[in-house]
């Protein structure tokens, strides 16, 4: 393991208060299992250090704040892609309140996979985006474009970002995920 690799490994371990596995691999991007608690992280070739500490730190958000719980039997319903849309910003937020100096860090996290065209907008026209792709790209780059919606997609939106419990999770992505069908 690279001296790198080791230091953004140690970085999880003592945001996240506890022992993690950190795994790096070849994989599209980071994730992490609240139930076997491994944190994985991409190993890409252009990514700065501010990527991954951003990258480390949403993930640890989800190690600190993501119950592990089996929440689709209560909502069947709710597809999984639309909760972590909503679960995101809730644990982002999270972290942000609880380590004030990584707002920055995000910033400029999201503000370089911008730039590389990360999440693959810079060529489509937003406003055409289901409701649910909107809402992740205005909590994840929406300092880099004006993203709009309409009065109630709105409301969502503030309901998103005022989310403090995962049960407010699992309410707002019901109602998401209705809206958009």
């Amino acid at each position: 393991m690279s001296i790198q690799q080791e230091i953004k490994s140690q970085l999880a371990k003592l945001l996240a208060t506890e022992d993690l596995i950190v795994e790096h691999k070849q994989v599209e991007t980071a994730s992490f299992n609240v139930e076997t608690r491994v944190l994985v992280l991409p190993l890409w070739e252009k990514a700065s250090s501010e990527v991954y500490d951003m990258l480390v730190a949403h993930e640890v958000g989800h190690a600190l704040f993501t119950p592990c719980e089996d929440w689709l039997d209560r909502y069947p319903e709710i597809p999984p892609s639309f909760v972590n849309v909503v679960e995101d910003a809730r644990i982002e937020k999270l972290m942000k309140r609880r380590y004030e100096g990584i707002a920055k860090t995000f910033y400029k996290g999201y503000t370089e996979l911008h730039k590389e065209d990360f999440f693959s907008v810079k060529k489509k026209d937003i406003s055409k985006l289901s409701l649910a792709d909107r809402i992740n790209l205005f909590f994840k780059i929406g300092s880099h474009y004006k993203i709009l919606f309409t009065d109630f997609e709105q409301t969502l939106v503030d309901r998103v970002a005022a989310c403090e419990t995962f049960q407010d999770v699992l309410e707002v992505s019901e109602d998401i995920y209705k809206y958009c069908m």
